[in-house]
């Protein structure tokens, strides 16, 4: 019996795949490749397919024995979802109720859910904890909203138990340095500073220099890729015990401001990074941070790799190193 990586090809899943190989889980992967990478799944069993196909969905069943799904694949940019609502409701919210239905046919009782932060919307308070109101600022949040309340009902209706896992800012990459984090377009901060590092951009943007900060730019809570996989394999064994549905943050529980992201990354690389500034983008909360005080009691989850120096510093690694031998 296998553990389905649904998006297992993308940043989260090839190392949630990499974290149940070393668990000694089976593994098959599910992924379409739109944005995906090949290299991210060498000697891993994987089926070409869309979710948006629900013939595919069913097709994965037939020919695999599964025991449990992580979801990961969506669309996510949060600009982009403000422009093509119909295309995230699409893919994101259609794509996985022909997932769970296609589960449910197949009597498949196990759901991990990649979910996100920005289910939150505009803080309340921090940091945030899975009490927080849950008020969409976007349509992409909206959207993993949507699929949170659907997973409910399939529990309530037919009893498919899932964790819905909210991430904050995902960001390193696995210290073996051979995958990692590659978007086209790239919109997360850590890259996008060493691609400024690399000289493969000329410049960063810091949008917004006003805030309510120590230093006036954005805070943000980083928590290592390599730490979010070890809480789905936790996620996963929780549910394997016979616990009911829930909802988890992940985050470090700690802030770095834009500003003290590059100052660290000039550290870590020993390269100038230019540095432009521009006016505050739309929604762009001042704050950002988490409480995973619930994660760390239910799941026994505690975040390793926590040091925002070595999270960098991982990345780094990667994109020095390896992410150029990759197809973009």
């Amino acid at each position: 019996m296998a553990v389905l990586v649904v998006g297992g090809a993308g940043y989260i899943g090839s190392h949630a795949v990499r974290a149940l190989k070393r668990a000694g889980r089976d593994v098959v992967v599910f992924d379409n490749f739109e944005k995906g990478h090949p290299e991210a799944v060498q000697g891993v069993t994987v089926f070409t397919g869309d979710l948006r196909n629900r013939a595919d969905a069913d097709e994965v069943f037939r020919r695999h024995a599964i025991e449990a799904v992580m979801h990961f694949s969506a669309y996510s940019l949060v600009g982009e979802s403000m422009q093509y609502p119909g295309r995230y409701y699409e893919n994101n919210v259609c794509g996985t109720l022909n997932l769970v239905s296609a589960m449910h046919q197949a009597g498949i009782r196990y759901f991990i859910f990649s979910s996100t932060a920005a289910t939150y919307g505009e803080p309340e308070y921090v940091p945030i904890d899975e009490a927080h109101p849950t008020k969409p600022t976007n349509v992409y949040g909206e959207t993993k909203l949507t699929i949170e309340r659907m997973l409910d009902w399939f529990d309530t209706i037919y009893g498919l138990k899932s964790v819905r896992l909210r991430y904050f800012n995902a960001a390193g990459a696995d210290p073996a340095a051979d995958i990692g984090e590659l978007h086209d377009p790239e919109t997360h901060v850590i890259p996008i500073v060493l691609q400024a590092a690399l000289g493969d951009r000329d410049s960063i943007a810091v949008y917004g220099t006003d805030y309510p900060t120590p230093d006036g730019t954005c805070v943000r809570d980083y928590i290592h890729v390599n730490d979010l996989a070890d809480a789905h394999i936790r996620a996963l064994d929780y549910l394997e015990a016979g616990n009911p549905s829930d909802v988890f943050n992940l985050g470090n529980g700690s802030g770095h401001s834009v500003r003290q992201i590059i100052d660290i990354a000039r550290a870590v690389t020993g390269r100038d990074i230019n540095v432009t500034h521009a006016g505050r983008r739309p929604g762009d909360p001042a704050t950002l941070i988490a409480s995973s005080a619930k994660a760390m009691h239910v799941l026994g989850w505690q975040p390793k790799l926590h040091d925002i120096e070595t999270i960098i510093r991982t990345a780094w690694a990667w994109h020095s190193r390896a992410a150029k031998t990759w197809k973009p």
